[in-house]
């Protein structure tokens, strides 16, 4: 999402959907351990999060 975004402090504090415990893998030189669901990108589209319609507690899971 750095690369779609002009200022990423614009999502900052927003929930959204996480897939999180994946085996540490190195990206762009950062480690990461999760992916971030994004909507649109695949279509061509300017990325928006995938987020919950009401706030929900930190760390619920998705199913």
């Amino acid at each position: 999402m750095k690369q779609e975004r002009e200022n990423l402090k614009e999502i900052e504090g927003i929930q959204a959907l996480f897939v999180v415990n994946f085996e540490p893998r190195k990206m762009m030189g950062e480690v990461s351990e999760g992916m971030l669901f994004d909507l649109g990108y695949a279509d061509g589209l300017t990325p928006v999060l995938a987020v919950p319609e009401t706030p929900v507690p930190n760390g619920a899971r998705a199913g």
